[in-house]
């Protein structure tokens, strides 16, 4: 059984990758207390944009993402945790030049995710895992940008800790 704590939180950093196309990075954080699933379930929110990754320095296009998460980990009391995630949000685009202003640059966001956790003894968490875009486009219906598998990998330091 796991320690009663107040609560957890993890703040760090993702890194992500959609397949075929951007390098996306930001900031994370998530929030769990013992009246969760006894500190399974996980609420918590990302910001990743290529702004930070491939459109750093280049003239990639500027993307964001927004995402709501819940994550459920398994196994509490292993060291690798399996871990299941639901994220929900939004996208957006920026082209950067008006000839693609009538390309459709935002969408909803909808994607699962399956991966394991790095849960070691001490604050620091160091999740992987790929997930799924249900919502994308070909440029015409949905942003051209927004492909359909990503990999991530969040590190993260509960600083509830004491």
């Amino acid at each position: 059984m796991l320690p009663q704590r107040s609560g957890i939180l993890d703040i760090g950093i993702r890194f992500q990758k959609t397949v075929n196309l951007y390098t996306e990075n930001g900031v994370t954080f998530q929030y769990t207390h013992a009246k969760l699933a006894r500190q399974r379930l996980y609420l918590g929110a990302s910001y990743v944009t290529s702004r930070l990754g491939t459109a750093l320095g280049s003239n990639a296009i500027q993307q964001d993402n927004y995402l709501a998460t819940v994550g459920y980990y398994f196994r509490p009391n292993w060291l690798i945790q399996p871990v299941v995630r639901a994220n929900v949000g939004y996208f957006s685009a920026q082209y950067g030049n008006a000839i693609f202003d009538d390309l459709p640059s935002t969408s909803m966001l909808a994607s699962p995710e399956l991966g394991l956790c790095y849960c070691p003894n001490f604050p620091l968490k160091i999740n992987g895992s790929i997930g799924y875009n249900l919502l994308t486009g070909a440029g015409v219906t949905g942003p051209g940008t927004l492909y359909p598998v990503f990999v991530q990998t969040s590190i993260t330091w509960n600083v509830l800790r004491k």
